[in-house]
């Protein structure tokens, strides 16, 4: 295969980039959220372990000062804040030992503590400085003692734990995407090679092949894609040798006929011109002998064009003609003024002008053969193109039968089938490419058929629709 650059971003790509990130960003914050919130919980048990102990042991050594006179509880604070702890004594009123460490003491705590039982309480983790208050009553008084811990050191440590496994997460997450961008981009590179393969087929690049490498599945698709380009190219091939036999066949058969064809209509010409002179009997032979004669020089006519048309051989020489004025001379001429209607005003373009009086030709004629008899064409300019539409009120074409219906021989029915070649809307087609023009159809089954020509104004390139 021809070399091939990288595989363009597309949605697959990034579908699987985010599905690879987001798989590595769940599992690094489960894991960071996993090992952060057992260790913040230990931290803060063993702190209130640790600070319950203390209490405890400090509660004893209150129960010393007992009764706690105002001299004594003033010996109590001092003691303890001289100590490097913080309390806050509740005796009726509330006695801190230090006013920047006096929490407001809780309902729920002081409950707790009134019934005889130590409790804490802890502030609000965004109030600065964080405090662990453990409380209990004095022995041997109705005082509360509450023991306050400052636990702004294990704070800041989990805050630096947290940021750095934030950052951490942070960089999974980024190397992940680093990571499945690639992965994805090596895994569907084959994809994109295979979908660049195939788009070359189709435009007719027929020797295009996959680079097979290894033995994993795209190498095994690959060889597949390969066997299948080289059984296409050989088919394609194949029907190109067939369609040049079939038209060097068609150009042979319309040459040999040419001579014998000419030499059948000049005598039946003579035979025409002495029909009356015949007998009753051999009349009507004559009659049909002439009309096949005539019927076999349009189609020895017809072959030699689409032959002429195949071999490329055609010019085109581009000139001002005046379609309106074509259609009304060619329906004069053919004998069909009182059976086509043209309508439209003089409009004049830069083409063909044998070309196109060969497209208007055909589809007039089989408008008048296949419409009962009326038919009706009309000019009009649309933007840059010159736009003719011939149609009939007849039958119709069958929906199944209008994808068809340019192919040469092709027939609708035998209805629509007298006398015609099946040739003429494959030249009007074929001529129509020619010209850079546009050949339409529509149909309904007993509403009529209209073929829409369409010409460039200002010349175009071969190469026309059906």
């Amino acid at each position: 295969m021809r070399a091939t650059g990288a595989v363009a971003p597309g949605r697959l790509r990034r579908r699987l980039t985010v599905a690879f990130l987001l798989v590595a960003g769940v599992s690094a914050g489960l894991l960071a959220g996993g090992a952060y919130l057992p260790l913040r919980q230990a931290r803060f048990d063993g702190s209130l372990q640790q600070a319950a102990a203390d209490a405890r042991y400090q509660l004893v050594l209150a129960g010393q000062f007992a009764p706690l006179t105002e001299q004594r509880r003033t010996e109590l604070l001092t003691s303890f804040e001289g100590s490097g702890r913080h309390v806050v004594l509740v005796d009726g009123e509330t006695y801190p030992s230090h006013p920047g460490y006096a929490p407001s003491l809780g309902a729920q705590l002081r409950a707790t503590v009134a019934a005889g039982q130590l409790g804490y309480e802890r502030t609000a983790p965004e109030v600065r400085p964080r405090l662990l208050t453990v409380g209990g009553r004095v022995p041997g008084s109705t005082a509360e003692l509450y023991v306050v811990t400052v636990e702004d050191d294990i704070a800041a440590g989990l805050d630096q734990l947290r940021t750095a496994l934030l950052a951490g997460w942070v960089s999974v997450v980024l190397l992940a995407a680093g990571v499945g961008h690639l992965l994805a981009r090596r895994t569907l590179e084959p994809v994109g090679r295979a979908s660049r393969a195939a788009r070359a087929l189709t435009e007719g690049l027929l020797d295009t092949r996959l680079p097979v490498r290894g033995r994993d599945e795209f190498s095994a698709w690959a060889a597949s894609f390969n066997e299948m380009a080289e059984a296409l190219e050989g088919k394609i091939e194949a029907l190109s040798r067939a369609q040049d036999r079939e038209r060097r066949f068609t150009a042979d058969v319309a040459h040999e006929l040419r001579t014998p064809v000419t030499a059948l209509v000049a005598a039946a010409s003579l035979l025409r011109d002495h029909l009356d002179q015949l007998p009753t009997d051999a009349r009507r032979p004559a009659e049909l002998l002439v009309t096949d004669v005539v019927r076999l020089r349009r189609l020895v006519e017809d072959l030699m064009e689409i032959s002429r048309l195949d071999a490329g051989r055609e010019v085109v020489t581009v000139v001002p003609v005046d379609v309106t004025a074509l259609l009304r001379g060619l329906a004069r001429q053919r004998g069909w003024v009182d059976r086509v209607t043209v309508t439209g005003p003089s409009t004049t373009l830069a083409t063909d002008p044998r070309r196109l009086e060969r497209i208007l030709a055909n589809l007039v004629a089989n408008a008048v053969e296949h419409g009962g008899g009326e038919a009706r064409a009309t000019v009009t300019t649309t933007g840059p193109s010159v736009v003719v539409e011939v149609g009939d009120e007849g039958p119709g074409i069958p929906a199944d039968h209008l994808p068809r219906i340019f192919d040469r021989f092709h027939k609708v029915d035998a209805a629509r089938s007298g006398r015609g070649s099946g040739l003429g809307l494959a030249i009007a087609w074929e001529n129509a490419r020619l010209l850079g023009a546009r050949l339409d159809v529509r149909s309904a089954p007993g509403v009529g058929t209209c073929f829409t020509l369409e010409l460039p104004t200002a010349g175009g390139e071969p190469g026309g629709a059906r």
